[in-house]
């Protein structure tokens, strides 16, 4: 059975090709902070291949103002965005967890850009967290892979 989610209005909707709930990370940079609205972002990495998102999806791009350019997906109707993509990670896409249909089973397994975090923001004593982007091979160890 897929993980399901979409948008907000429900316009787009995707299927993740997995029996679980994915890893979720929680990234507290400024620029997670102004994209969510929030003090961090919840963000599934997971490859591109295993993610059905429907064709309707908008598609905008991102160059000049971020220091990875990027493409972001989502609805052009609720202005939801799903999922994006950057050269830095090729063949991967990283979903916006909030997206999720389950998204009130999800829990962080790693905080990463914490020099960022809010002040009030607590982390949980266990969890692994780097003060700014961990390696791949660092990464792929604190979420247990």
């Amino acid at each position: 059975m897929p993980i399901t989610g979409g948008c907000r209005c429900g316009t787009i909707r995707y299927d993740i090709a997995l029996d679980a709930l994915p890893l979720i990370y929680a990234c507290h940079c400024r620029d997670c902070q102004t994209w969510s609205g929030s003090a961090f972002a919840l963000h599934a990495m997971l490859p591109e291949a295993i993610l059905s998102l429907d064709p309707g999806a908008h598609r905008f791009r991102v160059d000049d103002v971020e220091q990875m350019p990027s493409e972001h997906l989502g609805c052009a109707r609720c202005m939801t965005r799903i999922a994006n993509r950057n050269s830095a990670v090729p063949g991967m896409i990283i979903l916006r967890a909030g997206t999720l249909d389950r998204s009130d089973e999800v829990v962080p397994a790693v905080h990463i850009w914490t020099s960022s975090a809010q002040p009030w923001v607590t982390l949980p004593e266990k969890a692994p967290a780097f003060e700014k982007t961990p390696t791949p091979a660092q990464f792929e160890a604190a979420l247990g892979k």
